[in-house]
């Protein structure tokens, strides 16, 4: 059934932290119902929000890191091609910071 993706450890874990985050988001919600709030983000926005913009931001941060990653080698003069745990660890950071200040 999933035979067409690439499963690496990386991409099930990036995806299995996004399940926990719903999960957990959801259950948050119900215990803890949301208030509108304005951070650095230019709106007024509930947790479920900035959850969802943190993921896009999280998606493209992941996304920029791979287009790039042939490019790192040459620019820092990289004997092979740096691992994708960095932008894992760079999108989470990129998710806890909207999540927390946007």
């Amino acid at each position: 059934m999933f035979n067409w993706m690439a499963w690496t450890l990386p991409v099930a874990v990036f995806f299995t932290c996004i399940v926990l985050m719903l999960i957990g988001m959801t259950v948050w919600e119900i215990k803890s119902p949301t208030v509108m709030r304005k951070g650095f983000l230019p709106l007024a926005t509930t947790r479920g929000d900035r959850l969802f913009i943190g993921l896009l931001s999280a998606a493209y941060v992941n996304l920029l890191f791979l287009a790039f990653s042939e490019e790192m080698v040459d620019w820092f003069s990289l004997s092979e091609e740096p691992s994708v745990w960095i932008s894992f660890v760079a999108s989470m950071a990129v998710l806890a910071l909207v999540m927390k200040k946007g």
